[in-house]
């Protein structure tokens, strides 16, 4: 039955008269009377309304929170009562004025003459604020809100505005907002038989203690059939309890949903709901959690099952609640957490595959011939040193320890694993597609078609200061002048700063650089012996965590960059604003990551030279040099230091202890401002609550922090086989972290809904499609892979590995050094030094130049290059090919939706015939039946249009 929301009272009491503001009487002169006091519920009937969930009545339930700033009140009016506001008739005739009352203003009396002055001057802002937020919240209400405010309440100076959206409001906006709704209409789904469902059977019953302790995740047999909300068809839904109909996550969309459209015109400017909260007019808006975590005599609600089944560490083996994810959040924060899932679920195979390969590594490396021949104690080779002056000869023996290290990373299992990984991102890309394409079909989310936003308040507002600046131009000229003459620069800004922004990232990584030159000839210089056996080491992980720092740091800055620069655009609607913010804060970050990882893997130790003609920075810094074993165990070092980096500090401390910092200071904050003890000591009130909490910023930062883990797990894997089962440790503490965040951390957010991740998939693709080719190239440039192959079959006498390291050195007479460059004080005696490169021997013809092995060696690293990005990407069109996008269950059910949907408005057609039929007399029934052709005609063609069925 439907609830008068307006004017049905509380049972036990009397008809309930709403209050007004004080301070709103006062202004006009007129003083409430004491039945209207009288009548206020009492502060031990507000308890009864748990605790700010519903209004003072105890039965209209709060939908949304509005906050604004409040002075301090003086101690005249330090015993102000709080304000409530609703639209009856009383409060509309203190609105228009004291005389429609029939009584005279009551006189305001005289105060003390410094407090009238301070009063006097208080600032006008305060007073156009106010006259907003009248204007406005009058718009509401003119609009079917009902509002209540509260100023009396234990958080000093914020006000509380909350909201109630009624019953036929809540029906007219769903209807506009073209919500599906369940009807009465139960259908029973198709169940797979054959061999496949035993085995599904199977294995769910096996996997039942890993299924949360939810009524959501259960499967059901049965679904209801769900319509597009219409108030002209209410009887196809079930309506009998109206107040769970709609829940209060879609209670809380449709409240935003009139709210953006809302705007104050009586201001110099048209102000939206946007430009309201930006201008201080209103300080928060936000729905409200529907109840608390702990405490004595919790009723049950969705956000202690979710606490308790989804945000505990001990349930960190189960699979999520993603049915109540998205009952609580909503679509677009449930598709967030099923997507983070499936990922982590597909890094499973992944990590599997990934320490098989560094276990093979383990195994082999006591059989690699060219590391036995590196560690062999007669080997007695004298390499080159590895700086000028400072550094002397040195036995290649002395590389033995790297040499065996990077063999774990460096072995035919890694080109394997990097086909496997390729192969891996195209079917978690095809399993996301079909895993999306489900949730649609449970969400009834398969008709629905994003619609154009409302124009953000900032591109209003620069359209019409454009417009008032020339008000000979027609508004649409003034569009058209925005986008083409206002924004070119804003685009121009854009690419100035971003390119300088990634200028800024080259350069640090170009001064790390410098500092590892530096370190690294210091180190040598040094007296003790130790230092120097572990100089290598030293500057490798010095310089990673150097690196690991800067990125940190960077990316905070790059995030606000990027923000400032997508201000500067003035994005029409909200959803572009979000696409560019993500778009240029992903190049800056992606850039900022993976820069100093790509100058290892591709750059450093390719432009050295050679001893007696090396290259030079500044004309005093050599080039650094790769290790005998390759510059490949230096990259795992910098790819693990920061993949490791990231997630413990910046993805799991950084969102732990910074919303619980912010949270402590708003707190401490108010704890500061005077207010009686046993004010401090009563509980809060719900929106109270909520106020102290984190505001939402949006899935940005979660989707980001993914896709650059994405890119660490798939780009370099060659390098770092461990990467995979790294990202799934840390994904099973980062769902948790994350369910907690939003559960118990954050404000709830507006729901939205969403059928796809949007741009993020895109960014995804292209990461796998980059994830091809670089590793094509970190197998044929950074490794010795190709160098091996090519010496195996092509120089080795007998078809093995035997002399490998002696072919890749080469030869250098220690009197061609340039003066001053030789060492200071050599440890041997020597004529003839080795170094790692391909050219021709001092006594050739033509002594140091490239030789004819390094462009076979070349020519075979180009060739692999081409080989394997083709043959890999051919496989992974195979498998995109193979995989459907959507299941066949679920395109066969959608059919018979759609078939069950026409039954359904057939049969309702035909009932209404027949009661027609039953009214009319037997003579007008003959006449209608003259005319039923031309009505059966009409009704043809939505049993057989195409067109008709798709509209479900």
């Amino acid at each position: 039955m439907e609830r008068n929301e307006r004017s049905t009272p509380v049972p036990g009491k009397e008809k309930e008269v709403d209050i007004i503001n004080i301070k709103g009487i006062e202004d006009i002169g007129y003083v409430q009377p004491d039945s209207i006091l009288l009548n206020c519920l009492t502060p031990e009937e507000n308890t009864g309304c748990q605790h700010g969930l519903y209004f003072q009545d105890g039965e209209r339930r709060v939908d949304y929170i509005l906050t604004y700033h409040i002075k301090k009140p003086s101690s005249s009016r330090s015993n102000r009562q709080s304000s409530r506001f609703t639209d009856n008739a009383f409060t509309r005739s203190i609105r228009r004025g004291t005389a429609r009352l029939g009584r005279a203003p009551t006189p305001q009396p005289r105060g003390d003459p410094e407090v009238a002055s301070q009063d006097h001057s208080m600032d006008y802002h305060v007073d156009d604020k106010r006259l907003h937020r009248e204007e406005f919240e009058g718009n509401l209400r003119d609009m079917g809100m009902e509002l209540e405010k509260d100023e009396d309440t234990k958080t000093p100076g914020v006000g509380f505005v909350k909201i109630h959206a009624p019953w036929h409001v809540l029906c007219r906006e769903a209807e506009f907002m073209k919500l599906k709704m369940p009807t009465k209409k139960v259908y029973e789904m198709k169940q797979s038989t054959g061999v496949g469902a035993k085995i599904n059977t199977l294995v769910n019953k096996a996997t039942e203690p890993l299924y949360p302790n939810v009524e959501d995740n259960r499967t059901h047999n049965v679904k209801h059939l769900s319509y597009m909300f219409s108030r002209e068809k209410q009887h196809l839904f079930d309506l009998s309890d109206r107040d769970s109909f709609f829940d209060s996550k879609t209670r809380a969309s449709i409240v935003f949903e009139v709210l953006k459209r809302t705007k104050c015109t009586k201001a110099k400017y048209s102000m939206g709901f946007t430009s309201l909260l930006g201008s201080g007019v209103y300080t928060d808006a936000y729905p409200l959690h529907d109840g608390d975590l702990d405490g004595e005599n919790i009723e049950p609600n969705d956000r202690k099952l979710l606490y308790e089944e989804w945000a505990s560490y001990s349930v960190f083996y189960k699979y999520q609640p993603i049915g109540l994810v998205r009952k609580y959040f909503g679509e677009k924060i449930g598709l967030y957490f099923a997507w983070l899932g499936l990922y982590t679920q597909m890094l499973i195979p992944a990590s599997l595959v990934g320490v098989i390969v560094f276990l093979y590594g383990c195994a082999t490396v006591d059989d690699n011939i060219p590391s036995m021949e590196i560690c062999h104690p007669k080997n007695n080779i004298t390499m080159c040193p590895l700086c000028d002056r400072a550094c002397s000869y040195w036995k290649l023996k002395e590389a033995c320890g790297t040499a065996r290290a990077s063999h774990l990373f460096d072995n035919p299992a890694t080109v394997f694993f990097s086909i496997f990984m390729a192969l891996w991102a195209a079917m978690f890309m095809e399993h996301w597609k079909r895993r999306q394409m489900r949730l649609n079909y449970e969400w009834d989310l398969t008709g629905f078609e994003e619609e154009e936003d409302h124009p953000r308040a900032e591109y209003e507002l620069r359209v019409m200061q454009k417009s008032l600046k020339k008000e000979h131009k027609t508004q649409k000229t003034e569009k058209e002048k925005l986008t083409c003459k206002d924004r070119l620069p804003a685009y121009m800004t854009n690419v100035v700063m971003m390119l300088l922004m990634i200028g800024v990232t080259f350069a640090i990584v170009f001064g790390v650089i410098l500092y590892r030159i530096s370190t690294k000839t210091a180190l040598h210089m040094s007296n003790n012996p130790t230092t120097r056996s572990n100089v290598r080491l030293t500057v490798k992980t010095t310089a990673a965590i150097i690196n690991l720092v800067v990125i940190l740091i960077l990316d905070e800055v790059y995030g606000a960059v990027a923000r400032w620069l997508t201000v500067l655009e003035v994005p029409k609607t909200d959803k572009s604003f979000e696409e560019r913010l993500i778009f240029k804060t992903f190049i800056l970050k992606f850039v900022n990551a993976f820069t100093p990882i790509i100058y290892i893997a591709f750059f450093r130790g390719r432009l050295v030279g050679r001893p007696g003609s090396y290259l030079y920075v500044f004309e005093s810094y050599r080039m650094e040099e790769c290790a005998h074993g390759g510059c490949l165990m230096e990259l795992c070092i910098q790819l693990s230091i920061t993949m490791l980096g990231k997630q413990l500090i910046q993805n799991n401390l950084f969102e732990i202890g910074i919303p619980k910092l912010k949270k402590l200071i708003r707190y401490i904050k108010s704890k500061r401002r005077s207010f009686q003890e046993e004010e401090r000591e009563k509980k809060l009130q719900r929106y109270e609550t909520d106020h102290f909490l984190e505001p939402f910023a949006g899935l940005t930062p979660e989707y980001m922090e993914m896709i650059i883990q994405f890119g660490f797990v798939t780009l370099f894997v060659a390098s770092f086989p461990l990467a995979p089962l790294f990202a799934l440790l840390n994904n099973i503490i980062e769902i948790r972290l994350d369910a907690k965040k939003f559960v118990a951390e954050l404000r709830r957010p507006v729901a939205a809904r969403a059928k796809d991740i949007g741009i993020w998939y895109n960014l995804l693709r292209a990461v796998a499609k980059v994830a091809v080719i670089i590793n094509a190239f970190v197998i044929s440039f950074t490794s010795d892979f190709i160098p091996r192959l090519v010496y195996q079959y092509m120089y080795s006498p007998d078809g093995s590995m035997h002399g490998f390291v002696n072919h890749t050195l080469s030869y250098f007479n220690v009197s061609n050094f340039q003066d001053g460059k030789e060492p200071m004080d050599p440890q041997h005696q020597v004529e003839m030094c080795r170094y790692k490169d391909y050219r021709e021997p001092p006594w050739s013809n033509t002594p140091y130049v490239i030789s004819k092995e390094f462009w076979a060696v070349l020519a075979a690293r180009l060739a692999f290059v081409i080989v394997f990005q083709n043959v890999v990407m051919l496989m992974s069109d195979i498998v995109d090919w193979l995989i459907p996008d959507i299941p066949k269950d679920i395109s066969l059910q959608i059919h018979k939706e759609k078939i069950l949907m026409v039954e359904l408005f057939m049969k309702e057609e035909q009932g209404k015939i027949q009661f027609i039929d039953s009214m009319m007399p037997c003579g007008g029934k003959e006449k209608r039946n003259n005319h039923a052709p031309i009505a059966r005609s009409r009704s043809i063609p939505h049993t057989h249009s195409h067109t008709h069925a798709n509209n479900f």
